[in-house]
């Protein structure tokens, strides 16, 4: 006679909670992260790391918005910002805010916008 099977759980909680070792949310400077924020990795993977922060690694060699890595691996924004916050503690990423363009010295393009008002006008 086998064992009786456990059921599944299709929301995928089990995993995640595994995955974050129970944490709910980042703490410390990870704290403020936000979707918009961009993750450079500092360091290459290293054997016997957890396989979703080997991922995080190597997807972040150049900068990849917290968005988009949450798409590309599909975890939750919270869960993801779990495993940023381990990654960010221990300085093996680093989080850059996005740079607004008027605070790059460029403003808005003004040609691009007078032409979009006259099409906007035609109509």
């Amino acid at each position: 006679m086998s064992a009786p099977r456990r059921p599944t759980d299709p929301s995928g909680l089990e995993r995640y909670y595994v995955l974050t070792g129970g944490r709910s949310g980042p703490g410390g400077s990870a704290s403020s992260l936000d979707v918009a924020t961009l993750i450079v990795s500092r360091t290459a993977p290293v054997p016997g790391m957890q396989h979703e922060h080997e991922e995080i690694l190597r997807r972040c060699r150049d900068p990849l918005s917290v968005a988009e890595l949450g798409a590309h691996l599909g975890l939750p924004f919270n869960i993801l910002a779990v495993l940023l916050a381990d990654l960010l503690e221990a300085g093996r990423v680093e989080a850059r805010d996005p740079i607004p363009a008027h605070d790059a010295g460029r403003g808005p393009d003004l040609a691009l916008l007078e032409e979009v008002l006259s099409g906007l006008q035609r109509l």
